[in-house]
């Protein structure tokens, strides 16, 4: 399936998620500590819940202009994959920005901070959500 038309397939989802590269740094944004949400103070990955039939391509473009003010073409991400979790369906995509998008970067309402890291650190960090990781890791190794 094209990243182009993920989530036209019929498949219901809940949300998508973004491994978004600005230059070499991979982009995460710290969660908030309110325990009422899940993976609190943890490092965290641009994106969230659909909204409407949005497709799962349109759900994480919209949430990562929300969380952090960048404007994505639908073009830009190279890669996109359904995921599965107690019978529940998730996008998880993959794009690359250049260095220069930094500087475009509004932070958003929700969470404590963004940050740039180097992916290898992030698949090793103790506050990283694991699923993303484990996505990540998927996405470096050339899964498709």
């Amino acid at each position: 399936m094209s990243v182009s038309s993920a989530g036209r397939d019929g498949t219901a989802f809940h949300g998508a998620k973004i491994a978004l590269f600005i230059g070499a740094k991979l982009i995460t944004i710290l969660r908030d500590e309110d325990r009422d949400i899940p993976w609190p103070g943890h490092w965290d990955m641009p994106g969230g819940g659909r909204e409407g039939d949005e497709t799962g391509l349109a759900c994480v473009l919209r949430e990562t202009q929300e969380e952090l003010g960048l404007v994505i073409p639908a073009t830009t991400p190279n890669w996109g994959r359904i995921y599965w979790k107690r019978g529940v369906a998730f996008w998880f995509f993959a794009a690359h920005l250049p260095a220069s998008a930094e500087k475009d970067i509004v932070f958003g309402a929700e969470g404590q901070r963004w940050e740039l890291i180097d992916p290898m650190s992030y698949l090793k960090h103790p506050k990283a959500i694991p699923q993303f990781q484990s996505r990540l890791a998927d996405y470096l190794a050339g899964a498709s």
